[in-house]
């Protein structure tokens, strides 16, 4: 039996994070949206877990089996059209990733809006939500600085004395508080705060990602990588000087170089080309500036098509999230680290029915738990021989800052 999956254009409508579905609970959003276009999806049609090696093949059969199972009525087409599944895999193969296929998304892009529903009913009604900011009071707890500048210390110690080359350590702090996190006012939050990054939410990940792993659009494919990163400090002048010396950086550019060339020869032997520049740009965000490079490929034409599946197989972890060496790299993350990434800095975004999508790596981001009094924020650094672990410490802190903040104005 197929089930009816209708998509049509949309006339006037409340922002995409502002719409609302009477029926739909707010708890059931998931989300991707940057600078107001994106995707957001209401309730949950299906959702699945995947886990271990294979988990990114397990994920692309599971979504070919339900696609399959659709009867497409697809009037707008293009990419991010039809059906659509949100992912949000987890750093660790270890760790679950998590599927969910929308009953309704809502779509918007270059000035062009789209509705998609599953069911042979009506198109759903979209209202815009209330909107009651609740200011939070959270105590946190976790991550003593001490224990991690000794994890930062034990990590510079095996590069001057391995064969590793650069490696990321994470940390995370926990929030409790008495009132209920409400996902759509940090999403909201999230966006006013940082409109030049990826605003995401699935299954109580939430956050604002400026780094984008892997977006495949007609064969063009785009990765945008950032390593090497300097706090702001709300002077104009004096930012703008800081944005010099990290460009000048020699710690902060062999990050990056590490970071670049893992991604650039991950899609080689996909690409008949690609565009690697030979200097990153500063990317300014309210808190931080880092250094940002954007890859550029084209798929090849060959006998088996390649979707973003197979891509991002290939992509993650990357020396952004991982290291260097990758291997090296990632067992001395399960030696020193010490803590459970969950999905945090794992592959998260859309993916359509044709294999064409947008997947980001989940940073500035935290867990809400299942009673939503609690969240999780997580922050990670890139750690190389020339790292010193009290300024590791602070750019860490200056990391957890956006999740912080948005819930403080939340």
């Amino acid at each position: 039996m197929h089930i009816s999956i209708t998509t049509e254009l949309l006339g006037e409508h409340p922002p995409l994070l502002d719409i609302a579905i009477p029926e739909i609970a707010d708890s059931a959003l998931t989300s991707w949206v940057r600078g107001g276009d994106g995707l957001i999806g209401f309730g949950i049609y299906k959702s699945y877990v995947v886990k271990g090696a294979n988990r990114f093949e397990q994920a692309r059969s599971w979504w070919r089996e339900q696609v399959n199972a659709l009867d497409i009525h697809n009037n707008v087409h293009g990419t991010g059209t039809g059906p659509i599944l949100f992912t949000s895999f987890s750093f660790d193969e270890a760790e679950e990733s998590v599927l969910i296929i929308p009953k309704v998304v809502v779509g918007q892009r270059n000035g062009k809006s789209w509705i998609t529903w599953i069911g042979a009913t009506p198109q759903p009604a979209l209202q815009k939500a209330a909107h009651k900011s609740t200011p939070l009071n959270l105590n946190w707890s976790g991550s003593n600085g001490d224990v991690w500048q000794d994890r930062v210390a034990r990590a510079v110690d095996k590069i001057k004395n391995d064969n590793l080359e650069k490696v990321v350590l994470a940390r995370f702090i926990t929030g409790t508080t008495n009132e209920e996190i409400n996902q759509r006012n940090l999403l909201q939050q999230l966006a006013i705060e940082y409109p030049s990054t990826w605003v995401y939410s699935n299954h109580g990940l939430v956050g604002a990602t400026p780094e984008l792993l892997v977006r495949l659009s007609k064969s063009l494919v785009t990765s945008r990588i950032l390593a090497g990163t300097i706090r702001k400090t709300g002077d104009d002048e004096r930012d703008l000087a800081l944005a010099g010396s990290l460009a000048r950086s020699s710690k902060d550019l062999e990050e990056h170089e590490y970071a670049v060339r893992s991604v650039a020869e991950a899609l080689s032997p996909f690409c008949t080309s690609t565009n690697v520049p030979e200097t990153p740009f500063v990317l300014h965000l309210s808190n931080v500036m880092h250094l940002a490079t954007d890859v550029t490929g084209v798929l090849s034409d060959a006998a088996n098509p390649v979707d973003i599946f197979a891509l991002v197989s290939r992509l993650h972890p990357s020396a952004a999230v991982c290291g260097t060496p990758t291997e090296y790299a990632k067992r001395t993350i399960d030696e020193i680290e010490g803590i459970s990434r969950g999905r945090y800095a794992g592959p998260i975004g859309w993916i359509d029915a044709k294999g064409d999508g947008e997947l980001g790596i989940a940073l500035r981001c935290g867990q809400i738990s299942n009673d939503a009094h609690s969240i999780r924020i997580y922050a990670g650094c890139g750690i190389v021989a020339g790292s010193d672990p009290e300024r590791e410490y602070a750019e860490s802190q200056a990391k957890l800052l956006p999740m912080r903040s948005a819930l403080e104005k939340h």
